[in-house]
């Protein structure tokens, strides 16, 4: 069973937390540390939020990135459990999206185009022949502009980008905000909202990596999953979905019940070696048209006992686990990110969507308002 304090015993700890925290120069009505500069000169701050148990989150507004998330074990360890640098250059440098917010488009768009309204769109190939994560310069690599904010039982900050009409080849004029909020339940939350001028395909999402006995400690394998989805859309050659919803049943890709990652990932199985290994989007059992959060995914990591469940409105979840991490990235206090060191799960719409009739529908239109929720709720096995 999973362990959460009582919120009401800290609010006033709260509260006392949160000013600290704002005194440092992080979140909760303060300004943000400064943490360099983009190759453009652009200036880029890191804002902190943190509670009474000591989770704490520091945030860039380059890229809306995650750098560190420290959350406690079972004996009250405080971990960092995301992967990432210690400084900007490394972001800058080479990152295979560390701690990223996502857009327009997370996850994989077939040969970089879509047609929509009569009119093809072209976009950047930057994913062998498929277009990834929003093109060369996504929402990863933008800066955005960040409001902190603090309640009594909350800390948290709202991030805007307008992304201009015909950025990366998209359509349309998005004004986008995104809201991260920790609360004094461990939980993180994610506020997705945006509105467009002329239609336009989006598919918002959060890309940190995980690794819930700490950063560097080794891979994930032995992490417990559980996923809360009867079918998964299989992917051809590239990662591109075929367009096939697959049951999970007698397939690597049943999470139904508590499985440890390394469990079958290795299995001789056609899914598996285009990963290679779990790269691959499974369709929740909430359907399309969740109005509120409901349980995607728990993993848990026994050595710690950190838990971390997951909650979102998305129809989807992408579930990787870290396959192309290799040993060339060099992460905080030089750690070498190994293969599967980490895992990521991305709450999201299909893959492909916009060439993919049969999935839900990925397109916003003038006049409509985009919105999506995710929770990650963090606690402690025994």
């Amino acid at each position: 069973m999973q362990r959460v304090l009582d919120p009401r015993l800290f609010r006033w700890a709260m509260m006392l937390s949160f000013s600290v925290a704002c005194a440092g120069g992080g979140g909760g009505g303060g300004g943000g540390e400064p943490f360099g500069k983009t190759d453009r000169g652009e200036a880029v701050s890191v804002y902190t939020l943190k509670n009474a148990h000591g989770v704490a989150v520091r945030v860039m507004d380059y890229g809306g990135i995650i750098l560190s998330l420290l959350v406690p074990d079972r004996s009250g360890r405080l971990d960092d459990v995301v992967l990432g640098y210690d400084s900007l250059a490394g972001y800058l440098r080479s990152s295979p999206y560390f701690g990223a917010l996502i857009g327009r488009y997370g996850n994989r768009i077939a040969h970089g185009r879509f047609a929509l309204d009569g009119k093809t769109y072209t976009l950047a190939k930057n994913n062998g022949p498929n277009h990834l994560h929003g093109g060369l310069r996504g929402f990863d690599k933008v800066v955005w502009a960040v409001t902190p904010f603090e309640h009594s039982d909350s800390v948290g900050l709202v991030l805007r980008y307008t992304s201009p009409d015909g950025e990366e080849g998209y359509p349309g004029t998005l004004r986008t905000t995104v809201t991260y909020t920790l609360t004094s339940a461990n939980e993180l939350i994610f506020d997705y909202s945006a509105t467009t001028d002329r239609a336009t395909p989006v598919n918002l999402t959060q890309h940190s990596y995980f690794n819930l006995a700490g950063d560097g400690k080794g891979d994930i394998l032995g992490h417990v999953v559980t996923l809360n989805a009867d079918r998964f859309t299989p992917v051809d050659s590239t990662l591109i979905p075929t367009g096939e919803l697959k049951s999970v049943a007698g397939t690597p890709f049943d999470f139904r019940s508590p499985t440890p990652i390394g469990a079958r990932i290795d299995q001789d199985d056609v899914q598996l070696r285009y990963g290679p290994g779990y790269d691959h989007n499974f369709a929740l059992n909430n359907g399309a048209d969740a109005r509120d959060p409901t349980f995607a995914a728990r993993v848990y990591e026994p050595a710690s006992g950190r838990v971390m469940e997951i909650y979102t409105t998305e129809p989807g979840l992408q579930f990787y686990s870290g396959n192309f991490l290799d040993g060339t990235l060099h992460g905080k206090k030089g750690v070498v990110y190994r293969r599967r060191y980490g895992f990521a799960m991305e709450t999201q719409h299909y893959p492909d969507s916009p060439n993919k009739p049969t999935f839900p529908s990925t397109i916003l239109h003038p006049g409509e308002s985009y919105h999506s929720r995710t929770t990650y709720r963090f606690g402690v096995q025994p």
